[in-house]
Protein backbone atom coordinates (compact mmCIF):
# COMPACT_ATOMS: atom_id res chain seq x y z
CA UNK A 1 0.00 0.00 0.00
CA UNK A 2 1.42 3.34 -0.90
CA UNK A 3 1.99 5.68 1.84
CA UNK A 4 -0.50 8.38 0.84
CA UNK A 5 -3.07 5.55 1.64
CA UNK A 6 -2.76 5.26 4.88
CA UNK A 7 -1.31 8.90 6.10
CA UNK A 8 -3.97 10.41 4.32
CA UNK A 9 -6.35 10.07 6.72
CA UNK A 10 -3.88 10.55 9.86
CA UNK A 11 -3.38 13.67 8.35
CA UNK A 12 -7.15 15.37 8.35
CA UNK A 13 -7.48 13.89 11.59
CA UNK A 14 -3.91 15.57 12.65
CA UNK A 15 -4.78 18.78 10.97
CA UNK A 16 -8.48 18.95 12.55
CA UNK A 17 -7.42 18.39 16.08
CA UNK A 18 -4.72 20.87 15.80
CA UNK A 19 -6.74 23.33 14.80
CA UNK A 20 -9.56 22.94 16.66
CA UNK A 21 -7.22 22.81 19.54
CA UNK A 22 -5.51 26.28 18.79
CA UNK A 23 -9.46 27.68 18.63
CA UNK A 24 -10.84 26.32 22.08
CA UNK A 25 -7.97 26.13 24.38
CA UNK A 26 -8.70 29.45 25.64
CA UNK A 27 -11.50 28.02 26.80
CA UNK A 28 -10.56 25.40 29.21
CA UNK A 29 -8.17 28.16 30.75
CA UNK A 30 -8.79 29.31 34.27
CA UNK A 31 -7.12 32.71 33.92
CA UNK A 32 -6.86 34.27 30.97
CA UNK A 33 -5.48 38.47 29.87
CA UNK A 34 -8.64 40.08 28.42
CA UNK A 35 -7.96 42.83 26.83
CA UNK A 36 -10.16 45.13 23.95
CA UNK A 37 -7.52 44.87 21.22
CA UNK A 38 -8.56 41.91 19.38
CA UNK A 39 -5.04 42.34 17.34
CA UNK A 40 -3.21 41.20 20.55
CA UNK A 41 -5.16 37.63 20.88
CA UNK A 42 -3.66 34.41 20.24
CA UNK A 43 -0.33 36.83 19.62
CA UNK A 44 2.01 34.23 21.43
CA UNK A 45 1.07 30.61 19.78
CA UNK A 46 -0.06 32.26 16.52
CA UNK A 47 3.54 31.80 15.18
CA UNK A 48 3.74 27.56 16.50
CA UNK A 49 0.53 27.43 14.94
CA UNK A 50 1.34 28.86 11.42
CA UNK A 51 4.25 26.48 11.18
CA UNK A 52 2.79 23.71 12.35
CA UNK A 53 0.46 24.46 9.08
CA UNK A 54 2.78 24.96 6.80
CA UNK A 55 4.39 21.81 7.47
CA UNK A 56 0.74 19.91 7.15
CA UNK A 57 0.66 21.89 3.73
CA UNK A 58 4.46 20.49 2.56
CA UNK A 59 3.43 16.95 3.67
CA UNK A 60 0.32 17.02 1.48
CA UNK A 61 2.22 18.24 -1.23
CA UNK A 62 4.84 14.84 -0.27
CA UNK A 63 1.88 12.88 -0.25
CA UNK A 64 -0.19 14.10 -3.37
CA UNK A 65 3.85 14.15 -5.50
CA UNK A 66 3.92 9.93 -4.72
CA UNK A 67 0.09 9.04 -5.07
CA UNK A 68 -0.92 9.39 -8.83
CA UNK A 69 1.25 9.19 -12.18
CA UNK A 70 -0.22 12.74 -13.01
CA UNK A 71 0.73 13.84 -9.77
CA UNK A 72 3.48 16.94 -11.19
CA UNK A 73 0.85 18.32 -13.08
CA UNK A 74 -1.96 18.29 -11.05
CA UNK A 75 0.07 19.99 -8.22
CA UNK A 76 0.83 22.91 -11.02
CA UNK A 77 -2.90 22.81 -11.70
CA UNK A 78 -3.39 23.62 -7.91
CA UNK A 79 -0.76 26.21 -7.45
CA UNK A 80 -2.03 28.11 -10.53
CA UNK A 81 -5.30 28.00 -8.38
CA UNK A 82 -3.55 29.21 -5.07
CA UNK A 83 -2.47 32.03 -7.43
CA UNK A 84 -5.40 32.88 -9.19
CA UNK A 85 -7.65 33.16 -6.00
CA UNK A 86 -4.83 35.07 -4.34
CA UNK A 87 -5.45 37.73 -6.88
CA UNK A 88 -9.12 37.74 -6.66
CA UNK A 89 -8.62 38.48 -2.89
CA UNK A 90 -6.09 41.49 -3.75
CA UNK A 91 -8.53 42.71 -5.78
CA UNK A 92 -11.11 42.25 -3.04
CA UNK A 93 -8.76 43.94 -1.01
CA UNK A 94 -8.35 47.09 -3.49
CA UNK A 95 -12.22 47.16 -4.06
CA UNK A 96 -14.11 46.12 -1.25
CA UNK A 97 -17.06 43.95 -1.85
CA UNK A 98 -20.25 44.11 0.46
CA UNK A 99 -20.42 42.68 3.89
CA UNK A 100 -17.70 39.76 4.44
CA UNK A 101 -18.30 38.47 0.26
CA UNK A 102 -15.33 37.46 -1.00
CA UNK A 103 -14.75 35.67 -4.00
CA UNK A 104 -12.15 32.86 -2.99
CA UNK A 105 -14.30 30.48 -1.24
CA UNK A 106 -15.99 28.55 -4.81
CA UNK A 107 -12.55 28.09 -6.60
CA UNK A 108 -11.43 26.62 -2.63
CA UNK A 109 -14.73 24.47 -2.78
CA UNK A 110 -14.74 23.06 -6.59
CA UNK A 111 -11.43 22.29 -5.71
CA UNK A 112 -12.10 20.00 -2.75
CA UNK A 113 -15.48 19.19 -5.12
CA UNK A 114 -13.50 17.76 -7.68
CA UNK A 115 -9.92 16.55 -6.56
CA UNK A 116 -10.96 15.63 -2.76
CA UNK A 117 -10.52 16.75 0.56
CA UNK A 118 -6.54 17.06 0.92
CA UNK A 119 -5.88 19.57 -2.19
CA UNK A 120 -9.34 21.35 -0.99
CA UNK A 121 -7.56 21.83 2.13
CA UNK A 122 -4.65 22.73 0.79
CA UNK A 123 -6.20 25.18 -1.88
CA UNK A 124 -8.18 27.25 1.30
CA UNK A 125 -4.72 26.96 3.90
CA UNK A 126 -2.28 28.25 0.82
CA UNK A 127 -5.11 30.68 -0.71
CA UNK A 128 -5.35 32.61 2.77
CA UNK A 129 -1.56 32.23 3.04
CA UNK A 130 -0.16 33.74 0.01
CA UNK A 131 -2.90 36.31 -0.53
CA UNK A 132 -2.20 37.45 3.09
CA UNK A 133 0.97 37.88 1.77
CA UNK A 134 0.26 40.00 -1.31
CA UNK A 135 -1.94 41.90 0.87
CA UNK A 136 -0.16 42.84 3.94
CA UNK A 137 -2.73 40.92 5.73
CA UNK A 138 -0.97 39.03 8.30
CA UNK A 139 -1.39 38.72 11.76
CA UNK A 140 -1.70 36.44 14.71
CA UNK A 141 -5.35 35.67 12.86
CA UNK A 142 -3.37 34.45 9.84
CA UNK A 143 -2.82 30.57 10.95
CA UNK A 144 -7.03 30.61 11.99
CA UNK A 145 -8.16 32.22 8.87
CA UNK A 146 -5.96 29.01 6.72
CA UNK A 147 -7.40 26.27 9.34
CA UNK A 148 -11.12 27.26 8.75
CA UNK A 149 -10.49 27.77 4.60
CA UNK A 150 -8.78 24.78 4.88
CA UNK A 151 -11.65 22.94 6.43
CA UNK A 152 -13.89 24.51 4.00
CA UNK A 153 -12.08 22.56 0.84
CA UNK A 154 -11.85 19.21 3.14
CA UNK A 155 -15.29 19.46 3.76
CA UNK A 156 -15.98 19.91 0.06
CA UNK A 157 -16.49 16.18 -1.02
CA UNK A 158 -19.57 15.79 1.59
CA UNK A 159 -21.38 17.45 -1.56
CA UNK A 160 -20.97 14.15 -3.70
CA UNK A 161 -23.69 12.21 -1.87
CA UNK A 162 -26.33 14.28 -2.43
CA UNK A 163 -25.22 15.19 -6.47
CA UNK A 164 -25.31 11.47 -6.84
CA UNK A 165 -28.64 10.71 -5.17
CA UNK A 166 -29.89 14.07 -7.43
CA UNK A 167 -28.22 12.36 -10.50
CA UNK A 168 -26.94 16.14 -11.02
CA UNK A 169 -23.75 15.57 -12.15
CA UNK A 170 -22.72 18.20 -15.21
CA UNK A 171 -26.53 19.53 -14.85
CA UNK A 172 -27.48 22.30 -12.99
CA UNK A 173 -28.79 20.68 -9.79
CA UNK A 174 -25.09 19.99 -9.03
CA UNK A 175 -24.43 23.68 -9.04
CA UNK A 176 -27.37 24.26 -6.70
CA UNK A 177 -25.83 21.52 -4.12
CA UNK A 178 -22.91 23.21 -4.31
CA UNK A 179 -24.24 26.74 -4.55
CA UNK A 180 -26.03 25.93 -0.88
CA UNK A 181 -22.83 24.04 0.70
CA UNK A 182 -20.80 27.84 -0.18
CA UNK A 183 -23.99 29.85 1.40
CA UNK A 184 -23.61 27.85 4.76
CA UNK A 185 -19.74 28.36 4.50
CA UNK A 186 -20.31 31.68 4.39
CA UNK A 187 -22.25 31.87 7.54
CA UNK A 188 -20.13 28.86 9.24
CA UNK A 189 -16.82 30.89 8.37
CA UNK A 190 -17.83 34.09 9.93
CA UNK A 191 -18.60 31.91 12.99
CA UNK A 192 -15.62 30.05 13.33
CA UNK A 193 -13.60 32.57 12.92
CA UNK A 194 -14.81 35.04 15.66
CA UNK A 195 -13.88 31.83 18.28
CA UNK A 196 -10.10 33.05 17.88
CA UNK A 197 -10.70 36.64 19.13
CA UNK A 198 -13.79 36.47 20.86
CA UNK A 199 -12.50 34.75 25.06
CA UNK A 200 -10.20 37.44 24.93
CA UNK A 201 -12.36 40.57 24.08
CA UNK A 202 -13.90 42.46 26.71
CA UNK A 203 -17.48 43.64 26.32
CA UNK A 204 -21.10 43.28 27.72
CA UNK A 205 -21.35 40.44 29.80
CA UNK A 206 -24.34 38.94 28.32
CA UNK A 207 -22.35 38.71 24.88
CA UNK A 208 -18.33 37.86 26.27
CA UNK A 209 -16.94 35.35 27.65
CA UNK A 210 -15.56 34.84 31.38
CA UNK A 211 -13.44 32.18 32.74
CA UNK A 212 -15.67 29.55 34.77
CA UNK A 213 -19.13 30.06 33.27
CA UNK A 214 -20.96 27.07 32.14
CA UNK A 215 -21.04 25.36 28.23
CA UNK A 216 -24.84 26.36 28.03
CA UNK A 217 -24.02 29.81 28.88
CA UNK A 218 -20.49 30.18 26.71
CA UNK A 219 -23.42 29.27 24.08
CA UNK A 220 -25.72 31.60 25.16
CA UNK A 221 -23.60 34.74 25.08
CA UNK A 222 -21.69 33.75 21.97
CA UNK A 223 -25.02 33.58 19.96
CA UNK A 224 -26.02 36.91 21.44
CA UNK A 225 -22.38 38.38 20.28
CA UNK A 226 -22.85 37.09 17.07
CA UNK A 227 -26.28 37.53 16.10
CA UNK A 228 -25.45 41.14 17.65
CA UNK A 229 -22.01 41.98 15.58
CA UNK A 230 -21.60 39.85 12.79
CA UNK A 231 -24.72 38.11 11.22
CA UNK A 232 -25.36 40.63 8.79
CA UNK A 233 -21.51 40.65 7.56
CA UNK A 234 -21.70 36.52 7.40
CA UNK A 235 -25.60 36.67 5.08
CA UNK A 236 -23.20 38.86 2.62
CA UNK A 237 -20.79 36.35 2.05
CA UNK A 238 -23.15 33.92 2.18
CA UNK A 239 -24.99 35.40 -0.69
CA UNK A 240 -21.93 36.22 -2.48
CA UNK A 241 -21.60 32.57 -2.34
CA UNK A 242 -24.76 31.39 -3.75
CA UNK A 243 -24.57 33.83 -6.21
CA UNK A 244 -20.83 33.38 -7.28
CA UNK A 245 -21.54 29.42 -7.67
CA UNK A 246 -24.76 29.45 -9.49
CA UNK A 247 -23.29 32.05 -12.21
CA UNK A 248 -19.66 30.38 -13.14
CA UNK A 249 -20.22 26.97 -11.63
CA UNK A 250 -21.42 25.05 -14.66
CA UNK A 251 -18.29 26.29 -16.99
CA UNK A 252 -16.07 25.84 -14.44
CA UNK A 253 -16.75 22.67 -12.99
CA UNK A 254 -16.33 21.26 -16.47
CA UNK A 255 -12.88 22.52 -17.16
CA UNK A 256 -11.83 21.27 -13.59
CA UNK A 257 -13.12 17.57 -14.37
CA UNK A 258 -11.21 18.19 -18.03
CA UNK A 259 -8.15 18.36 -15.77
CA UNK A 260 -8.92 15.66 -13.40
CA UNK A 261 -9.37 13.38 -16.36
CA UNK A 262 -6.32 13.99 -17.97
CA UNK A 263 -3.95 14.02 -14.80
CA UNK A 264 -5.73 11.51 -12.79
CA UNK A 265 -4.93 8.81 -15.13
CA UNK A 266 -2.87 5.52 -13.87
CA UNK A 267 -0.94 3.51 -15.98
CA UNK A 268 -1.48 -0.20 -15.87
CA UNK A 269 1.12 -3.13 -17.64
CA UNK A 270 -0.78 -4.82 -20.60
CA UNK A 271 -0.69 -8.72 -22.02
CA UNK A 272 2.83 -8.88 -23.74
CA UNK A 273 2.07 -10.29 -27.50
CA UNK A 274 4.79 -11.55 -30.17
CA UNK A 275 4.96 -9.22 -32.89
CA UNK A 276 3.47 -9.95 -36.51
CA UNK A 277 5.12 -10.08 -39.35
CA UNK A 278 3.30 -8.77 -42.34
CA UNK A 279 3.29 -9.88 -46.34
CA UNK A 280 6.74 -8.60 -47.28
CA UNK A 281 8.68 -9.44 -44.14
CA UNK A 282 7.69 -13.25 -44.40
CA UNK A 283 8.95 -13.14 -48.35
CA UNK A 284 11.95 -11.66 -46.87
CA UNK A 285 12.44 -14.30 -44.20
CA UNK A 286 11.69 -17.33 -46.83
CA UNK A 287 14.75 -15.98 -49.08
CA UNK A 288 11.95 -14.84 -51.78
CA UNK A 289 10.05 -18.09 -52.74
CA UNK A 290 7.07 -17.43 -54.45
CA UNK A 291 8.29 -14.38 -56.45
CA UNK A 292 8.91 -14.49 -59.65
CA UNK A 293 10.94 -12.67 -61.88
Amino acid sequence: MRPARWLSPLLDIFSTVIGLAAFLYPFWLPVLSQTGVTGQAHAADAPLMLTLLVGVCFVVMLLEAQDQAGSAKLMALVGMLVALNSMLRFIETAFPLPGGFSPIFFLIIATGYIFGGRLGFLMGALTLLVSSLITGLVGPWLPYQMFTAGWVGLSAPLCRPAVWLLKGEGRLREVWVLALFGGFWGLAYGAIMNIWFWPFAIGPANQYWQPGISLIEILRRYAAFYLATSLLWDVARSVGNVALTLAVGLPALRALRRFQTRFTFEVQPGPVTAPTLSGADKTLRSGGEGVSA
